[in-house]
């Protein structure tokens, strides 16, 4: 039985993600895991932070601490994050672990035997203020294509274009906004991406099932040609070169933070006292499904340059199978800034509201084909239209009336011929449609799915109107209302993967045993679920969700606007 290996892009160590970067990898990597896992399939969830390069070093400064001190704390504190969205990792770890260091080293050597590296002489901007070079992070200038003021050397955040620092235009350093910089020359070691071209080429070719987004990136690449491209760096942070001559440089970031989706997932395997069984997941020959889930401006090094490192080394890992890649989340139009403080980081987010209003709005608008807009006024609107009056409505009508009517028992367990066929049917189609669009990674048209699926729910009571069939034909408005208890319990069941923590609050509700085993639970499990049974007692009602009102949008969108 095929098994599912699941890693999502490393968040970087440097602060506090934003909605953006949740939605772009993590987020929906997790709702594919819970999937998995209810459909009984084994998948294994990686993930962890990527700690090395410049940026890591800035941030450090900027706070005033040891890297290796700033590094820990802000492992901590997104972990805490993550779990409190939810998010179910098997392994979330960190690339600066020592099992890391060992297998990019490890794959390094392999590279050189193997022909692929080369040690070239370039020139490399040196801070004459700053007593130093300057890595290409380190560099900041005007974007030579689309003129933007604040590009650094490595990429331009306003047209997303790859850079060399020498391009810039006007550059500086960032430590210190020193203009007084010169190219001068200095020794780097490149693994020389052209002579796998060819064999990338006819892999990328054997990928037809690859989202647009991603085929097209990697096509891109391809068709402008592969250069040998620089894996060493001039920094004290990072993962030391074991060769002779390189005692004050280190690995590119880029080079080491692939690596370490296996190096996480050998500790991950340590951990639980097997050290061997990474090599299950990550050798070729094991039946793995390995899927990637990125933002798109991630998609290069994913879909090219760590395959590339991988074939060259020759060591038998095993290549992706399926990337995942997500465009953009913008905010109010423009995009998130940290040092604006305009829009809404992950930390931010969880003490405005419940971890599952985020969830469900991100899937909902999920930037799968195209860029999606975050505003509060959406944002409010989705909550209060599809948790509130859809969901959490229908939960609180089917309680309340159990309350009312019942004193929240189960009247009687119904019999098959009680059963409205009609409704299972229509039930069943829609958790089919859900079903192949999770099974699809497509999360978006899943949300729309789930939505219909509480839609039937909320079609059906109004309906039958129990409230006031109960007056003239008490059997009828009684097996109504058992049948909205079933079909609360299978929305549970299928909201898990969206919003855990909602689906076992009215799996809590329900005093249903199965609040804890969520995540083992198939849908077809839940729809051929024996009615309760007589004499069974559920909860008292609770309201689930809380509107948004108009108010508090217009106080929210001004707040966070940035400066």
């Amino acid at each position: 039985m095929t098994r599912y290996l699941i890693t999502s892009a490393l968040p970087y160590i440097n602060g506090i993600k934003h909605l953006g970067n949740l939605i772009g990898s993590i987020l929906p990597a997790d709702v594919y895991t819970k999937f998995l896992r209810q459909q009984g399939h084994e998948a294994l969830f990686i993930c962890g932070t990527d700690e090395h390069g410049t940026p890591a070093e800035i941030a450090a400064q900027e706070a005033n601490k040891p890297i290796e001190d700033y590094c820990q704390e802000m492992y901590g504190v997104q972990k805490d994050i993550y779990t409190r969205f939810g998010i179910d990792f098997d392994y979330f770890g960190r690339s600066s672990a020592p099992s890391n260091h060992q297998l990019t080293q490890d794959i390094y050597q392999h590279l050189e035997k193997n022909g692929f590296i080369e040690e070239k002489e370039i020139k490399q901007y040196y801070s004459f203020d700053d007593k130093r070079f300057l890595p290409d992070r380190y560099v900041e200038g005007t974007c030579p294509h689309c003129g933007f003021q604040k590009a650094r050397g490595d990429q331009c955040d306003g047209c997303g274009t790859l850079l060399d620092p020498e391009d810039l235009l006007t550059p500086y350093s960032t430590i210190s906004g020193s203009k007084n910089i010169e190219l001068k020359a200095t020794r780097h070691l490149f693994l020389d991406l052209s002579q796998l071209e060819d064999r990338l080429k006819d892999w990328v070719a054997q990928q037809p099932q690859w989202p647009e987004v991603v085929k097209g990136i990697a096509k891109k690449w391809l068709n402008e040609g592969l250069q040998p491209r620089c894996i060493t760096r001039d920094l004290k942070w990072g993962i030391s070169v074991p060769k002779e001559g390189y005692d004050e440089k280190v690995f590119y970031v880029w080079f080491d933070a692939p690596n370490g989706y296996i190096s996480m997932t050998q500790d991950w395997a340590a951990a639980k006292g097997t050290p061997d069984s990474w090599k299950d997941w990550w050798f070729e020959g094991n039946d793995v499904q390995h899927t990637e889930f990125m933002a798109k401006d991630n998609v290069p090094f994913h879909a090219i340059f760590w395959p590339a490192v991988l074939f060259a080394a020759d060591m038998n890992f095993k290549q992706v199978d399926y990337i995942k890649g997500f465009h953009w989340l913008t905010y109010e139009k423009g995009k998130f800034s940290t040092s604006q403080k305009r829009g809404i980081f992950t930390d931010v987010a969880l003490e405005l509201y419940p971890a599952d209003y985020w969830r469900y709005y991100l899937l909902a608008n999920c930037p799968e084909t195209a860029d999606s807009d975050f505003s509060f006024s959406l944002f409010a609107n989705v909550v209060n239209k599809d948790l509130a009056d859809i969901l959490g409505n229908f939960a609180n009508r089917t309680l309340s009336l159990f309350q009312k009517y019942y004193q929240g028992l189960v009247p009687i367990q119904l019999s098959q011929s009680q059963i409205d066929q009609t409704l299972t049917q229509s039930v069943r189609t829609q958790m089919s449609e859900l079903t192949q669009s999770l099974s699809q990674l497509k999360f978006r048209p899943a949300a729309q799915h789930l939505r219909a699926l509480w839609v039937l729910g909320n079609e059906y009571i109004t309906v039958k109107e129990p409230w006031t069939v109960v007056k003239t034909d008490s059997e009828s408005a009684m097996i109504s209302l058992i049948h909205c208890l079933h079909l609360l319990r299978i929305f549970a069941v299928a909201s898990y993967p969206f919003i855990p923590e909602t689906a076992a609050r009215i799996l809590t509700l329900l005093n249903d045993s199965g609040v804890g085993n969520l995540s083992a639970t198939t849908f077809a499990d839940a729809v051929n679920f024996r009615y309760f049974p007589q004499g069974h007692m559920l909860q008292p009602p609770m309201r689930l969700f809380e509107k948004i009102d108009d108010e508090k949008v217009m106080e929210l969108t001004a707040h966070y606007a940035g400066e």
